[in-house]
């Protein structure tokens, strides 16, 4: 259930950040309300992962995908620039936590 909990964290988070984008600098009043809505969410989710995932295991993957999640919407949705390095550096982040996930693993 806890990574169920880290899961939605995940995706809380890229809401929020993308209601940040919606925002607009804080111009536009309801997607400001949803970017502190979605970060409340993310965080008390978050904090319930914390309960069996150890935190900087937790984080890592939070950050981690949260961070590939958030650059994969700007392409997609923002039409924000790509190239291959940023879809190295992407799939470096990826990687990453699956190899910290691999390493916390108890034999």
């Amino acid at each position: 259930m806890s990574w169920l909990y880290l899961a939605l964290a995940i995706i809380l988070e890229v809401a929020g950040t993308t209601s940040m984008k919606f925002s607009n600098g804080f111009t536009k009043l309801f997607p400001s309300i949803l970017m502190f809505v979605f970060y409340i969410l993310s965080l008390s989710t978050l904090t319930l992962a914390l309960k069996k995932i150890d935190m900087g295991m937790a984080y890592a993957v939070w950050a981690g995908l949260g961070t590939a999640l958030i650059s994969i919407v700007g392409v997609l949705f923002f039409k924000e620039s790509i190239n291959i390095m940023k879809v190295a550096s992407i799939l470096l982040i990826i990687l990453g936590v699956v190899g910290l996930n691999l390493s916390g693993m108890k034999h």
